[in-house]
């Protein structure tokens, strides 16, 4: 059997593995069924390695912080696996993610995740059709910052007075335009 270890949980809304919960589309559902985050009561009971293996036995909050994370197999694999395939979350920019806490720290992260998940709720208030929120999702996870801010006043600007079917189209050219230009890919690779 194996001993709970007291972990504290800083940040429930960062993955151990280092994606953003915040701009997952499980974590914007208003029912029963959303998602904290990777460390919130909801996940923890679900099995995944990571929560067993980082929180569960080894007492850390992320598998970068774990002695053994260069030459962890699962981590390695999973890692891999994030350059050509999405679960039911965007995993195109786990690496930059993992680079950018390793150079800059959590809290550095957790700031731009705020301010991507600010600019996902304006895009879901005001442009989901009720069809995009996996799309708006990976838009926020994929596109600079600089680009979602740009592409949300221009369609504002762009849709003023419009319903909202012809507002999300709107908005879905101008991310579409950006990506074509930019080689994003804004869909879930399966």
């Amino acid at each position: 059997m194996t001993k709970k270890l007291d972990v504290q949980i800083k940040y429930p809304e960062i993955g151990i593995c280092g994606l953003s919960c915040r701009l997952c589309s499980r974590y914007h559902i208003e029912s029963k069924s959303r998602c904290g985050g990777c460390k919130s009561e909801f996940r923890m009971s679900a099995g995944c390695p990571f929560i067993t293996c980082s929180i569960k036995k080894k007492g850390i909050e992320f598998c970068w912080q774990c002695t053994e994370n260069e030459t962890c197999e699962k981590w390695r694999k999973h890692r891999e696996f994030s350059k050509q395939v999405d679960s039911f979350i965007c995993y195109q920019k786990l690496e930059d993610n993992i680079a950018f806490i390793q150079k800059n720290g959590v809290c550095e992260f957790e700031k731009l995740q705020k301010t991507r998940e600010n600019l996902l709720k304006e895009m879901l208030q005001e442009f989901n059709e009720g069809r995009s929120k996996s799309y708006y999702c990976i838009a926020a996870t994929v596109l600079e910052i600089e680009e979602l801010e740009e592409a949300l006043t221009k369609a504002k600007e762009d849709s003023i007075g419009l319903e909202i079917k012809s507002k999300s189209k709107v908005l879905h050219s101008i991310l579409d335009e950006i990506a074509k230009r930019k080689n994003y890919y804004l869909k879930l690779r399966k």
